[in-house]
């Protein structure tokens, strides 16, 4: 299937914004890196940069939430599972020169107190990876009320090892969250 000017617009929105933060990305450069006609960014987002954030949010959002699906599925309990990919995610961050992991966290930090809509897209995109480990927490037997607070527990310990390991240069910090899963799931 070919990639649409629109489709083509946010996934390079997506990834500038990941890179560079909303405000360090102008539409210019979205413009240029897209190969997309100037004409058709006004087309299919009238509201500009930030209707253009809040689909490339949305698109980030979903993309993540199947891969979390996808690597919990390796196994079938909550705690090797989540282990588990936590330490392939681990093993990808040592070995790829990727700048993946925290995929809508800059957007976030950035523009959460001026934009509601982007702000309402990034909480949305947070709680889609929650459900995904509260969902995997409640296959093997957890209750209810515990998978919902440890489903967001498990993604705020990604999301600050991601961090960290970003900070430190290596993937100490998300080795340690993966070490750390069975005391917390037990």
């Amino acid at each position: 299937m070919k990639e649409t000017s629109r489709d083509k617009l946010i996934s390079t929105a997506s990834r500038l914004f990941q890179l560079q933060g909303y405000h360090g990305t102008g539409l210019n450069h979205i413009l240029k890196e897209s190969g997309a006609p100037k004409g058709s960014l006004y087309y299919y987002f009238p509201d500009g940069k930030e209707q253009l954030a809040v689909e490339s949010v949305r698109m980030t959002a979903e993309h993540v939430r199947d891969r979390i699906k996808r690597g919990l599925d390796q196994k079938t309990h909550a705690i090797e599972a989540i282990q588990g990919f936590i330490e392939k995610m681990a093993e990808q961050y040592q070995n790829d020169d990727s700048q993946e992991g925290v995929p809508i966290a800059a957007v976030a930090l950035e523009t959460a107190l001026f934009s509601e809509p982007i702000r309402k897209a990034c909480q949305n995109g947070y709680e889609g990876f929650q459900q995904v480990f509260t969902d995997k927490l409640l296959e093997s037997g957890y209750e209810e009320g515990r998978a919902r607070e440890l489903g967001i527990v498990i993604n705020t310990m990604i999301e600050g090892a991601f961090l960290l390991s970003f900070t430190m240069g290596n993937n100490e910090p998300l080795l340690l969250a993966a070490k750390n899963i069975p005391a917390l799931l037990k």
